[in-house]
């Protein structure tokens, strides 16, 4: 046997430090292990690690399920080289995948004990797709698409059933205010210079995101109501603006209360550089008037709903909201947008929350129309218009 480490993959060793006899090792709660590319794949989604190893480290996770110490680990794997096995833990521990009794637990291992009902199937999913690395060139998907579709056109938007009965139904006349707010809904990429009235940041804000009323359920208290549904009415969603024009209102990141229709300050000014790297390196809406960021609390749908299906639920929420949003800005003659290319965990840094108990989801945001608004949505496209990721 050689005297090495079983882990492959790993950046550096970790340092050798003195084994304290009282050390126990345990596997940590986050971990999944799944075959890609004909490697196993040992993955700590809650702290973001992942790396590949031999199939033995699997025997030693599973006998680290309870706290362990070096002197039972290495008994219980005796066919194998002892100091192997104690470099083979120590990397485990700095792959996040083992924890040791001695040193202090991380804590987003810690804060995902609240997650221990949702877990694997809705965490795992959650933290594995954040902080994904979008094309700084934010062009160069579109033009793979286009030149994809040359041979693989893209696909309709619409399902047909050829040989059934068609039933012919009457279309709703398009003059009244709601059905005209309605098909009006773009999703804008222009915008002018002028600032957004604090009045319809307001407006927008209140009719989307805002509590209308209470109502009481008995033994159990009261429940927000909304213009948008929730599961339970527990409304996870919290809404933090990013302010960049707005009549009226000082360049900054707030929360938005809910309840009390107001906006706490909770950060200085993002720059318009910034704003593009934050938004997957789309420059377009880093020129927009304002931002919406809306955060789950998971808390609040964890407290009634312990099963991972309901993890659905806060996302379905969030595109209630976010539809909420662009038809009320669409009705204030606004030009909105949304996007989920965000750089999350830094998202979460500026608003200051821990990326696990609540975590970003989506984003919204809205400017002025611009006066030249060719190219400005998927409706404006012409001959001339650069090509343009539009929905």
């Amino acid at each position: 046997m050689k005297r090495e480490s079983f882990v492959s993959g790993a950046k550096g060793r970790a340092k050798r430090r003195h084994e304290k006899k009282s050390a126990r090792y345990r596997r940590c709660a986050s971990v999944v292990i799944y075959w890609q590319n004909g490697r196993i794949v040992f993955q700590n989604f809650a702290v973001g690690s992942r790396i590949t190893a031999e199939p033995f480290v699997c025997s030693m996770l599973e006998f680290c399920c309870e706290g362990r110490s070096l002197a039972e680990v290495q008994l219980h794997l005796k066919q194998y080289d002892k100091d192997s096995v104690r470099r083979t833990l120590e990397e485990l521990c700095a792959h996040g995948l083992l924890e040791r009794s001695d040193r202090k637990r991380d804590a987003r291992e810690a804060a995902m004990e609240a997650w221990r009902d949702w877990n694997p199937a809705a965490g795992f999913f959650h933290f594995s797709t954040k902080d994904t690395e979008f094309a700084e060139d934010p062009w160069a998907p579109m033009r793979e698409l286009q030149e994809r579709a040359k041979t693989d056109p893209m696909p309709l938007p619409v399902k047909r059933y050829a040989k059934s009965a068609h039933i012919k139904l009457e279309r709703v006349a398009g003059e009244s205010e709601f059905p005209r707010v309605l098909q009006q809904r773009r999703t804008w990429r222009k915008y002018s210079e002028e600032p957004v009235e604090l009045k319809d940041l307001a407006a927008t804000l209140q009719l989307t995101f805002g509590i209308q009323s209470w109502a009481d359920i008995p033994g159990l208290g009261k429940a927000a109501m909304k213009t948008a549904p929730s599961g339970g009415s527990l409304h996870p969603i919290e809404a933090y603006v990013i302010a960049r024009r707005v009549r009226g209102l000082r360049g900054g990141v707030y929360h938005y209360n809910a309840e009390k229709h107001e906006l706490d300050g909770i950060g200085g000014r993002v720059t318009r550089a910034d704003l593009q790297k934050l938004l997957g390196h789309q420059h377009w809406f880093a020129n927009t008037a304002f931002v919406v960021m809306m955060t789950a609390v998971f808390g609040r749908t964890q407290w009634k709903y312990d099963f991972p299906r309901v993890y659905r639920a806060v996302l379905l929420e969030a595109g209630h909201l976010c539809q909420t949003f662009c038809l009320t800005a669409t009705w204030l003659g606004l030009a909105p947008f949304c996007t989920i290319a965000l750089a999350d965990t830094k998202w979460e840094k500026i608003l200051g929350i821990d990326g696990i108990n609540e975590s970003v989801i989506y984003a919204a945001g809205a400017g002025m129309k611009p006066q030249e608004d060719s190219g400005a949505h998927i409706g404006k496209l012409g001959k001339g218009s650069a090509p343009n990721p539009i929905a």
